[in-house]
């Protein structure tokens, strides 16, 4: 999940990634420049990328992971509840 946070007075960064995207599909990425961070996104055509990589991949379930990691998409609210889940947290 793409986030900029201030922990213990340091700036933690995950701008994301191609795979497993939440809210919409894409690459994302961070932009620092001149002590500012900004989040992006770029559109990709994920029907090609899942594709590419169901051709070009010998993994076993390649199918299944191009359509789990690259073409679904988990909501802000799914992720945080996933997480919560795993550390033992629930959220209300």
């Amino acid at each position: 999940m793409p986030f900029i946070r201030l922990v213990n007075r340091r700036l933690v960064i995950n701008p994301g990634s191609i795979g497993m995207p939440y809210g919409r599909a894409g690459g994302h990425w961070a932009l620092l420049s001149r002590g500012a961070v900004t989040l992006h996104r770029t559109p990709i055509d994920v029907e090609a990328a899942c594709a590419r990589l169901v051709a070009e991949s010998t993994y076993p379930q390649r199918q299944e992971w191009a359509d789990y990691y690259i073409r679904g998409t988990a909501s802000d609210a799914q992720a945080l509840a996933t997480f919560a889940a795993r550390e033992g947290r629930h959220l209300r």
